[in-house]
């Protein structure tokens, strides 16, 4: 009898789940194909931004115009630094073939530039990126000029300067960092100077590389960032090594021990019998080539013996002087 009984209440489940599976079919029937959304692609993005474009600064050899310049200010009575907004008068008008809405840079060249790191001699001398304006009004021998945009303060004698429209490389998918990485075997100088002067310049930073066009470095050229194993450290570890090999007084008057320090190396031969291996000793005969990959960069712009780049990955800090290899 309760075999009976369960038999019959299984199969009045059974009916009422297929009853409730008829109607869900049914009414997804009844709303169609269901429809199928394709993710917008994504398009590629810039490595970096309209800052690191126009204000990264740069070396070259070749010599700059400085017929345009920046000659009053709309409040120069009032102050001697002009920033974004700030409306300025430039030595060239109708006469030099102005018109509304032209844009300028503005940069201010530096001195001549050479450095301890580079092989190169005279690199060229450094040319300081400090904003854009935009004409506004344009008369005869003159025009008025709105600041666009200021990546520092814009001073009266800076020039103005027709600059052509750079690109940004697009950002990659790349493989992790190789710390391991061998020589390419390709064009290889240092990093000479950094932006604003820093000493240790980190992701995102614009730095200066002794590569230039006649080392046939191009535009979105990817660097590896190193330096020789045991060297380019800010510290510096002593000379001699940290334990002394022997050392003696420490011992009991009893229990001798053994006149020789467990933190030193090895000595020499199969049997132990000579001098120890100082650390010195034990790099003799291993690959010039070992080195540390502490970093990677891009080239953002290219003169005659000289690149503008910036850091994009960092596996350790990077120091001014640290070498630089074309990938």
């Amino acid at each position: 009898m309760n075999f009976q009984k369960l038999f019959r209440n299984r199969a009045i489940l059974s009916a009422f789940l297929l009853a409730i599976f008829t109607y869900s079919a049914s009414a997804q029937s009844a709303q169609g194909t269901p429809t199928l959304v394709h993710p917008t692609p994504k398009h590629p993005a810039a490595l970096v931004g309209t800052n690191s474009l126009y204000c990264a600064g740069y070396i070259q050899t070749s010599g700059i115009n400085t017929d345009n310049r920046i000659i009053g200010a709309v409040e120069e009575a009032e102050k001697y630094n002009y920033s974004a907004h700030d409306y300025l008068y430039i030595n060239a008008g109708a006469d030099k073939g102005i018109h509304v809405g032209d844009v300028f840079s503005v940069v201010r060249p530096r001195a001549h530039f050479s450095s301890e790191w580079s092989n190169k001699g005279y690199l060229g001398y450094f040319v300081q990126e400090v904003g854009a304006v935009e004409v506004v009004n344009v008369k005869n021998y003159v025009s008025a000029v709105r600041i666009k945009a200021s990546c520092d303060s814009i001073l009266l004698g800076d020039l103005v300067q027709f600059v052509e429209k750079r690109e940004s490389p697009l950002v990659q998918e790349r493989p992790p960092l190789d710390i391991f990485a061998d020589p390419s075997g390709k064009a290889r100088g240092h990093i000479v100077m950094a932006r604003d002067l820093s000493e240790m310049p980190s992701r995102d930073a614009i730095v200066y590389v002794d590569l230039g066009a006649e080392d046939h470095v191009q535009h979105g050229d990817h660097l590896t960032i190193y330096r020789e194993l045991g060297t380019g450290n800010l510290t510096q570890k002593w000379g001699n090594e940290s334990i002394s090999a022997r050392d003696y007084g420490y011992d009991s008057d009893k229990y001798h021990g053994g006149k020789f320090s467990n933190m030193t190396g090895r000595k020499k031969g199969a049997t132990a019998g000579g001098r120890e291996v100082s650390t010195k000793r034990a790099k003799d005969g291993r690959q010039p080539w070992l080195r540390k990959v502490v970093g990677e960069a891009v080239v953002l712009n290219v003169k005659e013996r000289t690149a503008t780049v910036v850091i994009t990955r960092t596996a350790a800090e990077i120091h001014t002087g640290d070498w630089v290899e074309i990938q």
